[in-house]
């Protein structure tokens, strides 16, 4: 047995799961009927975000620290505070995420790790009561 404790972004397999996550994060979002409301408060072209969002996971898992070195301190809420989240966005985000890690991290106890604080996370980011009509 090993003294050696590894990151959550080596166990799930690195920079290619990481990669893959993001990538099929965005599809979904982008192709999912479930998903309209979340993919309606992102740009038109997906891919700076799926760009940041690599960024941001990879040092969120425990990788390098690619966001923080691009971009300085995440500050997500700030970030995103422009974007109307409210419950429908933030359940279809989480939905987006949570196929995405089931089709791209074979370890249902590494998915369950990364879930709980991804989920909190999705929470902090609401910042509507209610959707708008």
């Amino acid at each position: 047995m090993s003294d050696e404790t590894i990151t959550l972004y080596q166990a799930i397999g690195g920079d290619e799961t990481v990669r893959a996550l993001t990538k099929r994060f965005y599809e979904l979002m982008d192709t999912m009927p479930e998903a309209a409301r979340c993919r309606a408060i992102h740009p038109p072209d997906l891919s700076k975000s799926e760009s940041k969002f690599y960024d941001y996971l990879t040092g969120y898992l425990g990788g390098p620290p690619v966001y923080v070195e691009k971009y300085g301190h995440p500050m997500l809420r700030r970030r995103h505070f422009v974007a109307p989240i409210g419950p429908a966005e933030r359940d279809e985000w989480l939905l987006c995420f949570r196929l995405a890690m089931e089709e791209t991290i074979a370890n249902s106890k590494l998915r369950d790790i990364i879930w709980r604080p991804v989920e909190q996370l999705a929470l902090h980011m609401q910042n509507q009561e209610e959707n708008p009509s």
